[in-house]
């Protein structure tokens, strides 16, 4: 028999515990005609509300349910990190528990990986029930990562992956404490198939990610995966010296040839302020760059346990 371990990050989704558990168990009858056990680990990052206890509940009457409860919300990295190092299975998969990753697509998921994939990702085609600015958004960070990094970042692209051991064993040798792991997937490479479906809402419960958070996500993923920003503040830096360059020429030669004063204060300003703000601009780059070096060498856990069933 194989083993196939369900990693489920939750926060705040007592509402959503038990049912996630009945949509996945209605595969049981598929994966035990395969020869494949289930092993369901929820991740419960810090929850305020009953979240454990319904976990708990699970686990009275399905011993095939674990719980892993972490000190305090240390984010959904962190969350599906631990899930991979609590894993033990022959094959892998994450999955919100709020079932926008229908748990109906693991049948064809698996028999992907049956004709020689090492992983299958998901893509939504559509993002039907989300805001408009935040999709609008969400597609310019992932244009914008296909330029400026040489990692492979899908539009639409999900955490809903079913992965083989081997695949998950390289995750885990990326022990980085700023986590992105979008990113880690293109990054350690194999074999992947991408599975198509479109946008499914929230079963119930409100999302945890709002705007500002999926733009400091965004962020994140840019730095841990680009160094494009810091190519940028540079060639704005030698853009600016060569522009000075041209107007010290310019002022020089209209005083030599027309006697024309230098005046006008205001454009001065105006001059000042842009090169501060541009400078500010690049130093703040460069402090995002030190930032993160400074949280990886101080090799901070990437969560810590309270509870584990």
């Amino acid at each position: 028999m194989s083993l196939l371990s369900v990693i489920v990050p939750c926060y705040n989704e007592e509402e959503s515990v038990a049912l996630f558990y009945e949509e996945l168990v209605k595969n049981d009858a598929f994966f035990q005609g395969k020869g494949v056990e289930l092993e369901l680990l929820y991740i419960n990052d810090g929850s305020r509300d009953g979240t454990s206890a319904e976990v708990k509940k699970l686990r009275e009457k399905d011993e095939r349910v674990h719980l892993i409860s972490f000190s305090r919300n240390f984010g959904k990295e962190a969350a599906m990190y631990a899930g991979l190092e609590r894993s033990r299975g022959d094959y892998v998969v994450m999955m919100d528990v709020d079932l926008q990753d229908p748990p109906s697509l693991l049948p064809e998921m698996y028999a992907a990986l049956e004709e020689g994939y090492d992983s299958v990702a998901t893509r939504r085609v559509t993002r039907k029930g989300e805001p408009p600015i935040r999709s609008f958004f969400a597609r310019r960070f992932y244009h914008l990562m296909k330029k400026i990094s040489q990692t492979e970042m899908m539009d639409g692209a999900r955490d809903y992956r079913l992965m083989t051991r081997q695949m998950v064993d390289a995750i885990l040798s990326m022990k980085e404490y700023n986590r992105f792991t979008k990113g880690i997937f293109g990054w350690v490479g194999f074999q992947t198939k991408w599975l198509e479906y479109e946008n499914v809402e929230r079963a119930r419960g409100e999302t945890k990610w709002n705007f500002w958070k999926l733009l400091m996500y965004s962020f994140e993923g840019i730095v841990a995966f680009s160094t494009a920003p810091l190519m940028i503040a540079s060639f704005m830096g030698v853009l600016f010296c060569i522009v000075a360059f041209l107007m010290i020429l310019f002022i020089v030669v209209r005083k030599l040839a027309f006697g024309d004063p230098v005046s006008g204060w205001p454009s001065l300003v105006c001059i000042i302020l842009m090169t501060s703000g541009v400078q500010f601009f690049c130093t703040g780059i460069l402090g995002q760059y030190l930032a993160k070096t400074y949280m990886e060498v101080k090799r901070r856990p990437i969560y810590l346990v309270k509870e584990e069933l």
